[in-house]
């Protein structure tokens, strides 16, 4: 069970390698921290090992792997955890890079 995102939506998300072939893959979720300008975008996730693929916008932009795990315990640097963009709705990854 994720504390960031419902596991009706957890379900719905592509698991690991299944669009590795797609030009232009839709992210699922949007999570940010509200004290910083980190953004993770869920692409794909392994529902085994909470193990995500996506978009990280951070220093710079970059598509790779990373933990909801860590991401639920990661806190920014005013001590806010990760959230979830409740009003964000799935986009083409070439639409967030713009």
């Amino acid at each position: 069970m994720s504390k960031l995102i419902p596991e009706e939506i957890l379900k719905s998300i592509p698991p690991l390698y299944a669009t590795e072939d797609t030009k232009d893959p839709l992210a699922y979720v949007k999570l940010f921290t509200p004290d910083s300008s980190w953004s993770w975008y869920i692409t794909e996730y392994s529902i085994d090992d909470k193990q995500c693929f996506g978009l990280v916008d951070g220093h710079e932009q970059e598509l790779g792997y990373f933990s909801l795990i860590e991401l639920e315990e990661l806190r920014g640097p005013m001590g806010l955890s990760v959230e979830r963009d409740l009003h964000f709705q799935p986009t083409k990854l070439s639409e967030i890079r713009k």
